[in-house]
């Protein structure tokens, strides 16, 4: 026998999860028909939820994920980064360069867990907890790239963050509510092939690992 649920909690989830899906953001008859719920529903749930800054109205009118769903996502992160280590200290000693989990944050990337090299004479120092924007860098560039389904399997750049700095970065795909990338950043010289299938690797690691 299936277990009761609450009717009107899994539309409210449901609310929160097509607004996170609409980076425009929806207008109440909008999220009405994506729902196919009446719309005076909607305006109740969507009520609800802004009083927990869960859901907010931009100027014009449309709906969006509110700063509450930063909050709770942000509950997730000790488990994430504690599960995350393990991975980013074998792609660091095993490329030479310091890795790093990097999760989207808004239209910022943030670095939640870096680990750096043990046996390297020099290598980019990466603080936990840096920010940037999406599009700068390889960590973000490859989030973006997750979001809209690119099918290339990492991205590279140059001295988008830090003059002289390379970064390979790879997204992480499959895990509902995680916009995420795990990369590599390096001031020498990028061996892109050999690079790139360890960092590809290690996301599929990191992947099973959250599973």
């Amino acid at each position: 026998m299936p277990a009761e649920t609450s009717q009107t909690l899994d539309r409210g989830l449901r609310v929160l999860t097509v607004l996170a899906s609409a980076p425009d953001g929806l207008t109440i008859t909008e999220l009405a028909l994506q729902l196919d719920v009446n719309r005076t529903v909607v305006y109740r749930l969507v009520s609800t939820l802004e009083q927990h800054a869960l859901v907010r109205r931009s100027a014009r009118g449309r709906l969006h994920v509110g700063l509450g769903m930063l909050h709770l996502a942000s509950a997730v992160h000790p488990l994430v980064r504690d599960v995350a280590v393990p991975v980013l200290r074998g792609l660091a000693e095993a490329v030479g360069c310091t890795a790093h989990l990097t999760v989207a944050e808004g239209d910022e990337g943030l670095a939640l867990a870096v680990v750096e090299p043990s046996w390297t004479d020099f290598h980019v120092s990466y603080r936990v907890g840096s920010r940037h924007p999406l599009h700068q860098g390889a960590a973000g560039r490859a989030i973006l790239a997750g979001r809209d389904g690119d099918l290339a399997p990492y991205v590279v750049t140059e001295g988008e963050l830090q003059a002289g700095a390379r970064g390979l970065a790879a997204p992480v795909p499959g895990i509902k509510g995680l916009e995420a990338s795990v990369g590599i950043v390096t001031l020498g010289a990028l061996e892109e092939g050999e690079v790139g299938p360890r960092v590809v690797a290690a996301v599929a690691e990191l992947t099973e690992r959250l599973g």
